[in-house]
């Protein structure tokens, strides 16, 4: 079976008066069809920055530097922003953290659905109305013939949302990159969406990229989870594996962060320190100054993603010639 997304050996820099910044680092990974893929990870890490180079979204000066993007076998990292611009909204959604971001004040949802559906689908405006009716209901809007036609202020946080989530599924993309999309929500809430947005996978077979800092929500709602770790993929795997048994002991310290009903412990692991300057990335594996179970060799040369099981870790502790011994 093909990917519905296909990242290979991705970089994305800014070059400034001091230097090129390096914001995502040589990384690589796939979506297949109806798969959710969570990418997770502390503030800087360069998960939203993956999530705009894809959908073709870096400001500039910022660019991908190497690597390739492949949507359903086909190359769109080279593409002019005209061309991009067709592909966003009818193969790739976005749902962002704010819904007001989204969805204009100016105009009733209905206005900004089928206009949407009608740019990228040929379709009568009374049968993108329809299609816009049951949208709304699928993602769970009471009353959808009679809420479309009002405007965005009308709609709490959590209905905004599921707007977003319909405008986002209205062409039928191949592809959802979904950038925080609960972090605005509570938690009750925040469970309906999680709901909404795995319904909507099975249903419309969309591949999802999960963006999110919160593991909770990974374990929820992904199939795989991508850690990242300035800029790099720390470890990537089954969100199961990933999450019982963690390889990388940044993703461990990240889920030893996390209090649970299983145990009655005083205190939660604290990961030392914070995530490095983009201009003061250490030599060697980037997580060294914070790691509990550094060595020489982390200090000096980069791990590259090593296969263990099921996963890919990029630690010199998983590495062949570190367990033999």
């Amino acid at each position: 079976m093909q990917p519905v997304l296909s990242v290979k050996n991705l970089t994305v820099q800014f070059p400034t008066r001091r230097g090129i910044l390096t914001a995502v680092d040589n990384i690589s990974f796939d979506i297949m069809p109806g798969e959710v893929l969570g990418m997770v990870g502390e503030s800087g890490a360069g998960k939203s920055m993956t999530g705009s180079a894809v959908i073709g979204l870096i400001d500039p000066p910022g660019r991908i530097s190497s690597g390739e993007i492949l949507l359903q076998g086909e190359r769109i990292d080279n593409l002019s922003p005209d061309q991009m611009r067709r592909y966003r909204g009818k193969r790739i959604g976005m749902v962002f953290q704010d819904p007001l971001t989204s969805l204009n004040p100016l105009y009733t949802v209905a206005e900004q659905l089928i206009e949407t559906i009608r740019t990228h689908m040929p379709l009568s405006e009374a049968d993108a109305r329809k299609r816009a009716i049951k949208l709304l209901d699928d993602v769970g809007i009471p009353a959808a013939d009679r809420r479309i036609d009002d405007y965005p202020h009308q709609f709490s946080g959590g209905m905004r949302q599921r707007v977003v989530i319909a405008l986002a599924l209205c062409a039928d993309p191949a592809l959802v990159i979904a950038d925080e999309p609960t972090t605005a929500l509570d938690v009750s809430v925040q469970a309906q969406i999680i709901d909404v947005m795995k319904n909507m996978c099975a249903e419309y077979g969309a591949a999802i990229m999960l963006i999110t800092h919160d593991m909770g929500v990974i374990a929820e709602t992904a199939d795989r989870v991508a850690v990242m770790y300035a800029g790099r993929i720390a470890e990537i795997g089954p969100v199961r594996d990933v999450i019982t048994d963690a390889k990388h002991p940044y993703t461990a310290g990240l889920m030893g962060s996390i209090p649970t009903l299983a145990t009655n412990s005083d205190r939660l692991t604290q990961i030392p320190g914070s995530m490095p300057r983009l201009s003061a990335i250490p030599k060697g594996c980037a997580f060294n100054p914070r790691c509990p179970h550094a060595f020489d060799r982390c200090f000096v040369e980069r791990p590259e993603p090593i296969v263990s099981g099921t996963r890919r870790v990029a630690c010199w502790l998983h590495a062949p010639e570190e367990q033999a011994a």
